[in-house]
């Protein structure tokens, strides 16, 4: 099924690289035992996460693809894309494991490309941070406190209370997702992008 118009599967590459370039640009060297957190403008992730909706109905109404009934629709499945796509990463950013601006840009991702393709961007961008966050924690010389600290907390509630390892937070990691992001984005426009009919 196509995601909608190219100007959707663009709209979603654009928001995307400018959410990777703010994360990657605003986020400074950590001081010991801090992570690497950048920051994702809300003008972004909430604006589109506002017009997108808005767009779809417009879309569905003022084109020959069958009127209100049809914008409606679209509105709700670009809404219905929104949250589906923040409920990981809303989990995870309750649990401190993730970024608010990661929560908001993957909503406004999955509002652009509605529920299935948006899910599938997640997908494609999570696979992306498994295969870049290994290679970015060496270069800082933290992969291996990292995989201590992983073990730690997979392990820990195994164990009996005597035994178990405090984990610190000063001690745990932040990668940056927002380059990772873009990527599942990129990977996930190429694949539906729909060739203009002559």
């Amino acid at each position: 099924m196509s995601i909608g118009p190219n100007v959707f599967v663009a709209a979603a590459v654009a928001v995307a690289a400018l959410g990777a370039w703010f994360d990657f640009r605003s986020a400074r060297k950590p001081a010991e035992g801090e992570g690497t957190e950048g920051e994702i403008p809300n003008w972004l992730t909430l604006g589109a996460l506002a017009i997108s909706p808005l767009a779809y109905f417009a879309w569905g109404c003022f084109t020959n693809h069958g009127g209100v009934r049809v914008g409606l629709e679209l509105l709700g499945l670009s809404l219905l894309g929104a949250i589906l796509c923040g409920l990981v990463p809303l989990a995870l950013y309750r649990y401190d494991m993730g970024g608010g601006g990661d929560v908001k840009l993957l909503a406004a991702i999955g509002a652009l490309c509605r529920p299935m393709v948006g899910i599938e961007a997640e997908f494609y961008a999570f696979a992306a941070a498994a295969l870049l966050a290994p290679a970015w924690l060496a270069w800082e010389g933290r992969l291996f406190r990292t995989l201590a600290n992983s073990m730690w907390i997979a392990v820990n509630p195994f164990l009996p209370k005597a035994k178990r390892r405090e984990i610190k937070r000063e001690t745990l990691t932040w990668f940056r997702l927002g380059p990772a992001i873009f990527l599942g984005t990129l990977v996930a426009a190429a694949l539906h992008w729909r060739p203009e009919a002559p």
